[in-house]
């Protein structure tokens, strides 16, 4: 029962209103807040530096996209793969971009993981083993990034750091730690897991006891669902024991494209930065924002780009960069996730016609 209820969820994520919703948000904080960069930034000379775009580093950045997106789907399709030999390399890179559209549209990235699961079950992919790989990829995520935290740290000159950007690193932290915590203890101590589920559903249904009934079905759906990905991911761990730290590499060498396409945006700007500056700088950017309370991350992306990469940009040139870098890292791959996207949409509302009729 509980996994049908999780299908229901996860095809709720495809709610017409709530994406264009999350869009409209995407976009108007994304707007407002290049805004006050650029006129606090001496704009009309940010309009100049438009015209000195070197192209050729432009084509780079866009082979590095293209790279970005493949790796993407290879850490979904290494599984699939032994899962499913027969579904091709292309139904994991839609349901990567549809992974990147929903969860720049979603606050924390929230249908991220829904709307891969759906793209694979859409496609023959049992729900069960399709969620197992999202959790599985999911927890390379979790290990790599506060690891990749830590060390842009220590290599970083965080001297000029103050403001905002020591709470955001905060909270990323405090989250990643949270959900690392909770996706071990899911893994190795699922019964464990299932108890404190358990335990919280009764503490707050007492304090609110008109939500009780609703609070302990959740629990219990909870706990049969943590039991059954849990098995699900034991066995294809133990199955293919190799993939996990094949994973684990392919989610560094993905972010590592990341950072280093963001060296290759200033190049195109005709800036000489420190690589390895630029890396530490993107990789606390890249962590500060993947769990913020926005769609996308918009407006603290922004924030801390402006901030962190105020002491190696040109004043004039930061709204150019900021622009350039949201649109590599996420305009452009959502674009393309958003008419995958669509195009379920659109399938989906012609199988209800046929239904009706």
């Amino acid at each position: 029962m509980a996994i049908k209820d999780d299908k229901q969820d996860v095809k709720s994520i495809f709610n017409k209103n709530m994406i264009i919703k999350g869009s409209l948000w995407l976009a108007l904080i994304t707007i407002a807040t290049l805004a006050v960069v650029f006129f606090y930034s001496n704009g009309g000379k940010s309009l100049n530096a438009l015209a000195h775009i070197s192209w050729k580093y432009m084509l780079i950045c866009g082979v590095m996209l293209l790279a970005d997106m493949m790796l993407g789907s290879l850490r979904n399709h290494i599984y699939i793969r032994k899962l499913n030999p027969e579904l091709s390399h292309w139904v994991s890179f839609r349901a990567n971009v549809a992974n990147v559209f929903m969860g720049a549209v979603t606050p924390a990235h929230g249908g991220a993981g829904p709307a891969q699961v759906y793209v694979y079950t859409s496609n023959g992919v049992s729900f069960v083993d399709a969620f197992a790989v999202s959790l599985i990829n999911w927890g390379a995520t979790l290990v790599f990034m506060p690891l990749a935290g830590f060390a842009a740290i220590m290599l970083m000159d965080t001297s000029a750091v103050s403001g905002i950007i020591p709470g955001m690193l905060k909270y990323g932290f405090g989250f990643f730690f949270i959900f690392l915590l909770v996706f071990l203890l899911a893994f190795y101590r699922p019964v464990l897991m299932g108890d404190l589920i358990r335990k919280l559903a009764r503490g707050l249904g007492n304090l609110f006891p008109a939500r009780k009934e609703k609070l302990l079905a959740w629990a219990e759906k909870s706990y049969t669902s943590i039991a059954t990905y849990q098995q699900t991911c034991v066995v294809i761990i133990r199955k293919h024991p190799f993939l996990f730290p094949l994973s684990l590499l392919i989610t560094t060498v993905l972010y590592l494209n990341k950072y280093v396409l963001q060296y290759v945006i200033l190049l195109g700007l005709g800036i000489n930065a420190n690589l390895a500056q630029v890396i530490s700088v993107q990789v606390l950017i890249q962590f500060m924002i993947y769990f913020a309370p926005s769609p996308g991350g918009s407006g603290f992306a922004e924030v801390g780009i402006s901030v962190l990469f105020g002491k190696m940009v040109p004043g004039a040139l930061l709204p150019v960069f900021t622009l350039l870098q949201r649109s590599f890292l996420l305009f452009f791959p959502s674009m393309i996730g958003a008419y995958v996207v669509i195009s379920l949409l659109k399938r989906q509302a012609g199988r209800g016609l046929d239904v009706k009729r």
